[in-house]
């Protein structure tokens, strides 16, 4: 292996990046499980696992040497060809997603991207010249100008006009105002939601996931598409595979990335019922979805996702988490939600400034979003004991804040 070792970036040394995030001045070099770790060996609780990417935890032993095997052998050679691993992964995807079809992308936007593409196809097979699509406020969705179009976040959108006008936007959770919404405009063809709104602020719905089976009926009701972003809550972090499935309800289109790779880039978009075959030959690609190496990645996750029981570890000790949370901060006008290994923590007060208390001094990694709610989306194979490791430098920090 050659041996290469990196420099020490210095303060006052030029960056060639550009400044598109707004980076904590800290690094990590090697990662094990729930934990991280600096140069000098500090460890750091990952509460966050590069925001909600790495659910089966840092440097897995079993994806890692399936990285390292594939790498070695074969790791493109475009789909012009037949992909024996895209087609395995494909069917560990269905199997686990209720889905038929699925087309591997390289990220969640792409996989928004995808799915807005087949909802405008389907509008024009209906005979509707301009298709709409429902979404939701507080949503996020992406980045490209079609999932940013998507997005209920003004400040993601700043500077970036005119974005598309193909999209109707709701309150999350009334069912109401899609209703009228399906009145005042005859061409919306699908409705494209978040069971649970992530970067939103780990929102659910007023009626709880009955909003899904709300919106189902709906769908059926007006001859729409029923399309489901799991970007963030697909791949057991809910409890679920996919958080449709605390219903008995299926989507049409069901999007998802983040976790599908455990960090390796890849995103799925997937259909099933009347959504089957709007995409066809020349109609949709990607020059790097579902390489070989790719999808060896996915077939890897979902298979030791499956063989860890990771899903029903997210569920139960996930819940563990809530119940102390609550309990022990019953006291301190916060309300805790989410479901699985997707938590947040509504603060009374704006708390950005927790990240960095966090940070430097519980070595804890988290997230604030919306302003004032803590995100925690740890790994879904997280452990008992890592999970009281977790409670502990948590707790002290809300009740040193508050």
């Amino acid at each position: 292996m050659t041996d290469i070792t990196l420099a020490p970036i210095q303060p006052d040394q030029p960056s060639h990046l550009m400044a598109t995030y707004g980076r904590q001045a800290i690094s990590f070099v090697r990662g094990r499980g729930a934990y991280l770790y600096t140069e000098d060996g500090t460890e750091y609780l990952d509460a966050l696992t590069g925001i909600a990417v790495c659910g089966l935890g840092h440097a897995h032993p079993v994806i890692a040497e399936a990285i390292a095997e594939q790498a070695a052998t074969l790791v493109h050679t475009s789909n012009l060809f037949e992909i024996p691993w895209q087609t395995a992964a494909a069917q560990k995807l269905a199997e686990v997603s209720g889905m038929e079809e699925i087309f591997f992308s390289n990220s969640g936007a792409e996989s928004n991207e995808g799915a807005i593409k087949i909802a405008r196809k389907f509008g024009t097979q209906q005979g509707v010249s301009s298709p709409k699509i429902i979404v939701a406020e507080q949503s996020f969705h992406g980045r490209t100008l079609a999932t940013l179009s998507a997005t209920g976040n003004k400040k993601v959108q700043d500077g970036f006009a005119p974005l598309t006008n193909d999209f109707i936007r709701v309150p999350f959770g009334d069912v109401e105002a899609i209703q009228e919404a399906a009145l005042q405009h005859p061409d919306i063809v699908a409705i494209l939601i978040e069971p649970i709104q992530g970067e939103g602020g780990i929102n659910t719905a007023p009626q709880g996931f009955s909003y899904l089976e709300e919106v189902r009926n709906i769908c059926n009701q007006h001859n729409w598409l029923m399309m489901l972003d799991e970007i963030q809550t697909g791949n057991g972090r809910t409890g679920k595979y996919f958080a449709y499935q605390h219903t008995n309800i299926v989507p049409d289109v069901l999007t998802t990335a983040k976790g599908l790779g455990n960090g390796f880039p890849v995103g799925a978009v997937m259909t099933q019922g009347k959504a089957v075959g709007l995409l066809g030959p020349g109609s949709h690609g990607s020059t790097y979805g579902g390489t070989v190496l790719g999808s060896r990645v996915v077939y890897t996750v979902i298979d030791t996702i499956q063989k860890e029981n990771a899903v029903e570890n997210a569920a139960v000790v996930g819940g563990y988490i809530v119940d102390q949370l609550r309990a022990q901060l019953a006291d301190k006008n916060v309300q805790v939600r989410g479901f699985g290994m997707m938590i947040g923590i509504q603060l009374p007060k704006d708390c950005g400034e927790l990240v960095a208390i966090a940070r430097d001094q519980h070595k804890l990694i988290i997230n604030v979003t919306a302003g004032s709610v803590v995100r925690l989306l740890p790994p879904i194979n997280m452990t008992q004991a890592q999970a009281d490791d977790l409670l502990e430098r948590l707790i002290a920090l809300i009740n040193n804040y508050l």
